[in-house]
């Protein structure tokens, strides 16, 4: 191994080790291996909200009988805006309306596990999104 591999892998593992701290164990694994990430064709429901940190948040949810059946997101944030995108997705999974109204920045956040303090406003966002999906949809029902 040439002394430059050695210190792209070193590199590699200082910023992994410093992910784990930042957003736990499940943060750090969604962060590497995103979920229900991208712009969905044809929702039934989809929101585009921008925080007041500037990045955008967008959802999209496809439902079946009345629950949630698909979801995902879409961000130009930060990795905490696209952590809280793919948890927030996640929870509307299985979800009915009347549910999904109790999908609050908290239970993001608890979904997660953490975010850095200067973060959390994320989660906030990600379901202020959700929210706004839902009442997309239920304008169009």
């Amino acid at each position: 191994m040439s002394n430059f591999d050695a210190l792209v892998n070193d590199l590699q593992a200082q910023i992994f080790d410093e992910a784990k701290e930042v957003y736990g164990e499940k943060g750090f694994h969604r962060w590497r291996n995103p979920r229900y990430q991208g712009r969905m064709e044809n929702p039934d429901g989809q929101s585009r909200i921008k925080g007041q940190c500037g990045d955008t948040m967008e959802i999209f949810l496809k439902f079946e009988n009345n629950r949630v059946k698909e979801a995902s997101f879409f961000t130009d944030g930060c990795a905490s805006s696209s952590l809280s995108g793919s948890f927030a997705a996640e929870l509307t999974i299985g979800k009915s309306p009347d549910e999904l109204t109790d999908i609050t920045g908290e239970s993001v956040l608890n979904k997660i596990g953490r975010l850095p303090e200067d973060d959390t406003h994320c989660a906030d966002l990600a379901a202020e999104a959700v929210q706004e999906a839902l009442t997309d949809y239920m304008s169009v029902s």
